[in-house]
C-alpha cells in the first residue's frame, strides 16, 4: 500500500490534475529546505528553483516566484503592485495567506493571495522546480505552465546583482 501524501501536498496534486497541468511532483526523503538543497535533490541549477516569496503590499499578500540563485526585490514588487511598500510576511501571515507552512509554499492554489508576480528569467529554462506543499515535495514543470497555473505576470522581481549562492531559506 502506497502512504498518502501529507495534506498541503495532496491539495497541489488535486488542483494539478483539475487544471490539466502537465507537471510532476516528487518526493525528496531528505527535504528541501534551502533552494541549494532543492537543486541538489533535484539535479538541477540554483537558477531552475522557484522560490515562493510572501510579501505584504500595504497589507495585502502578494507572491513573488524567483529563481534560487536571486534576491527578491521588495521595492519592484511594491511599484509593481503600485503599493508604497512590501515587506516579507511573517510565518503566521505566510500560512494565512496561502495555505501553506514558510518553506514549503506551492505556488498554487494560493486562493488568499490575488496577485502572482515570476521573475521573466525563469521563462528560459526548459523545466523549473518549484515547491509542492511541504519541504520534502516539489513539483517539476515548464515555466510557461507556472505562469498560467500561478496566475503569474512575468517581470522583473530581483535585486540588481544580488545573487543568493547560499540558498537562502525562502521556499
Amino acid at each position: 500500500m502506497v502512504a498518502a501524501w501529507p495534506e498541503p501536498v495532496e491539495r497541489v496534486s488535486s488542483f494539478l490534475r483539475e487544471a490539466g497541468a502537465e507537471a510532476r511532483i516528487e518526493e525528496f526523503s531528505d527535504g528541501t529546505p534551502t533552494a541549494a538543497d532543492a537543486a541538489a535533490a533535484v539535479g538541477c541549477g540554483l537558477d531552475q528553483i522557484v522560490k515562493s516569496l510572501v510579501l505584504l503590499c500595504d497589507g495585502r499578500p502578494v507572491v513573488a516566484l524567483v529563481p534560487g540563485d536571486r534576491r527578491g526585490d521588495p521595492g519592484k514588487i511594491a511599484r509593481a503592485v503600485k503599493t508604497e511598500s512590501a515587506r516579507v510576511a511573517s510565518r503566521d501571515e505566510v500560512e494565512a495567506a496561502t495555505g501553506f507552512a514558510p518553506g514549503a509554499v506551492a505556488p498554487f492554489p494560493l486562493p488568499g493571495v490575488e496577485t502572482v508576480l515570476m521573475e521573466r528569467t525563469l521563462l528560459r529554462h526548459p523545466v523549473v522546480w518549484a515547491g509542492a506543499g511541504s519541504p520534502c515535495h516539489m513539483v517539476g514543470l515548464a515555466p510557461a505552465e507556472l505562469g498560467r497555473l500561478a496566475r503569474a505576470r512575468p517581470m522583473d522581481v530581483v535585486q540588481e546583482g544580488a545573487y543568493d549562492f547560499a540558498g537562502e531559506k525562502e521556499r
